[in-house]
């Protein structure tokens, strides 16, 4: 869990440096990141409990296009870290562990790692279309933003996607 979280700080400080963190569709042979597969951005990441967690922005690439259309058709798809670090043969305790980016795959090898798509799921509901314009109306009042902001946290705790 330490080195999970240091990677996660590691990730968050290149994206505060305005450092893009760029993934791929499946997970390529190596740690190089392959322009023509990369189909989103980590826009952050945090700890809960010890698994590490993030936002991902989907990217009007070619890959992030096929992405997008997998969820809308109701795929589910997972997602998984790709990173170095040092592996002790003896024990398995892993050291200098650092995540290069994180991947969208079919099958992902810890059994939790199947996002959830709040965009997605906020567009398919009754009225998702009307509260992104009043959020949009809303400006600068901060008495409405506040307001708006609790009710989409309320919304998106019961969105059950």
């Amino acid at each position: 869990m330490h080195e999970i979280s240091k990677a996660v700080n590691t990730i968050n400080q290149q994206i505060k440096e305005g450092n893009s963190v760029l993934g791929e569709v499946d997970h390529p042979d190596d740690l190089k990141i392959n322009l023509d597969r990369v189909c989103h951005s980590v826009e952050g990441m945090w700890m809960d409990g010890d698994a590490g967690c993030g936002k991902l922005k989907i990217l009007p690439t070619p890959m992030g296009e096929l992405i997008k259309t997998l969820l809308q058709s109701g795929v589910r798809l997972g997602v998984s870290s790709r990173g170095s670090g040092n592996v002790d043969d003896r024990t398995g305790h892993v050291s200098d562990f650092e995540i290069v980016t994180i991947d969208v795959v079919a099958q992902p090898s810890a059994p939790n790692a199947y996002p959830k798509a709040i965009y997605e799921g906020l567009m398919n509901m009754k009225y998702g279309h009307r509260l992104l314009e009043v959020a949009r109306e809303s400006g600068h009042n901060n008495k409405v933003q506040r307001y708006l902001k609790d009710e989409v946290k309320k919304l998106i705790r019961d969105l059950k996607i």
